[in-house]
């Protein structure tokens, strides 16, 4: 009998530790599965936090970069080292992402600095870079429509003509007038920021990326030289001044872009701070009303852009500032 009972007591104890191991073996199984797994769920909690810290801005952004994606894609045969454009936009993605990630969790001042500012150089980079892609779709130039154009409204090719005017001191003033186009990117965001006015600060942000992405868009769909290329004939003599000249003329040497012309960056990202400086700061606006009617001259008499650009710009801008508006106004009722 007692025989019998500690065999009865050995299987059990036999089975409870048979139990006990069913028990680790199933948690570890969790354990492993869960560790196994913690890479994807550690990319999904980036995804969710880095969505969470992007805004209106962040967004027109990732949907500029996914359409010039496609198309480097999609016409990578007529775009030269295409794959570098395909990493490097897909970085800057990255990037914007980390960025927008930290900025969420931190308060640091550089890191919040950066936040707000890196869209001034992005904007210049995004223009730069169309020196590479104007012909990804189309392999020439759409110039003599808007040659005939300007000579239809004007009866003369109006940066030809312009050049009547010409002289080293007119041309040094309509250089300056030109180059208050940087002025324009920020003047108004460099107030709101230090007022810490910052709903404002990225309406006029994101506006400002929707009219240059509309413009780069454009450039592509289609490809423009300007009159300094398509007239060259028609301009032999170079336009002489005095340092704000010398200015454009340094940039114009490291940065000219051949094509990209149409509509004109200048012109639309003016437009939208002159629209928000109406909104925000009327008095800013005043000041600024008279130098973007020169610059709007400016980029004709410089040979920059045809007329037909600058109407274009115009436009541009308008609706950039409307649908920054609107992107704004909807993230606030939706945070509300």
């Amino acid at each position: 009998m007692i025989s019998d009972g500690a065999t009865r007591r050995a299987e059990n104890l036999e089975s409870e530790d048979f139990k006990l191991q069913s028990v680790m073996t199933a948690e570890d199984a969790a354990d492993f599965w869960i560790t196994t797994d913690e890479p994807a769920s550690s990319w999904r909690r980036f995804l969710s936090e880095a969505f969470a810290g992007s805004g209106p801005f962040e967004w027109v952004t990732y949907a500029y970069l996914a359409w010039v994606e496609a198309i480097v894609l999609l016409f990578c045969r007529n775009v030269v080292h295409a794959p570098r454009y395909v990493l490097v936009h897909f970085a800057i993605g990255v990037g914007i992402a980390l960025l927008a990630r930290r900025a969420m969790a931190s308060r640091n001042f550089a890191v919040q600095f950066a936040r707000h500012w890196y869209p001034l150089p992005l904007y210049i980079f995004f223009f730069e870079e169309l020196q590479g892609l104007v012909h990804a779709i189309f392999p020439g130039w759409f110039d003599r429509w808007l040659i005939q154009f300007d000579f239809n409204l004007a009866q003369v090719h109006p940066s030809v003509w312009l050049t009547q005017f010409a002289s080293p001191t007119l041309n040094d003033a309509m250089q300056f007038a030109y180059l208050t186009y940087f002025l324009y990117l920020v003047l108004l965001p460099g107030i709101l920021y230090f007022e810490k006015q910052f709903v404002a600060f990225w309406t006029v942000m994101t506006a400002t990326a929707i009219a240059h992405y509309s413009v780069y868009v454009i450039a592509l769909l289609f490809p423009i030289e300007s009159p300094y290329f398509s007239l060259a004939p028609l301009n032999p003599a170079p336009l002489v001044g005095g340092p704000f000249t010398a200015t454009i003329e340094l940039v114009e040497h490291f940065g000219r872009v051949h094509g990209a012309a149409f509509p004109s960056a200048h012109v639309a990202g003016s437009m939208v701070a002159l629209l928000a400086a109406r909104r925000y700061k009327p008095w800013l606006f005043w000041i600024c009303l008279p130098f973007f009617a020169a610059m709007c001259v400016a980029t004709v008499y410089g040979r920059y852009h045809y007329v037909a650009d600058v109407i274009a710009g115009i436009a541009m801008g308008a609706i950039g500032w409307t649908a920054g508006q609107r992107l704004m106004e909807k993230r606030e009722q939706t945070e509300d």
